[in-house]
């Protein structure tokens, strides 16, 4: 078997825009980025992420945008602010939104395991 040349991608999150950072992240991590891009394997780098409590976001979203949880029972649906997210971990919105431009499959996981946010 070929062995796989990782390399390592550092970002600094200041004033970058939360999507556009999120899809540069998840490139990297999938390997799309490589003239060898198989999408059926792992191929991706390693990125690591710093200052992510100074990230820019556009329109309203801070105040509008909801995440959704559901926890298996009637009436589970719980909903929290994304404002609220931010305070608590900065990293937990950068994380969910590269977490959900990643393709769900068995892929995914290891790709994620990749990801250092600082």
């Amino acid at each position: 078997m070929k062995q796989i040349d990782r390399q390592t991608h550092i970002f600094d999150a200041t004033n970058k825009v939360l999507g556009r950072l999120a899809t540069k992240i998840a490139i990297i991590l999938r390997g799309k980025n490589k003239p060898n891009f198989t999408p059926n394997l792992d191929q991706g780098d390693f990125v690591e992420v710093g200052n992510v409590g100074q990230i820019k976001f556009t329109g309203k979203k801070l105040e509008n945008k909801e995440y959704l949880h559901h926890t298996g029972y009637p009436g589970g649906l719980k909903r929290i602010k994304m404002k609220e997210v931010f305070k608590r971990k900065p990293s937990e919105v950068l994380r969910k939104a590269v977490f959900n431009m990643l393709p769900g499959n068995k892929l995914r996981n290891g790709m994620m395991k990749r990801l250092t946010i600082k």
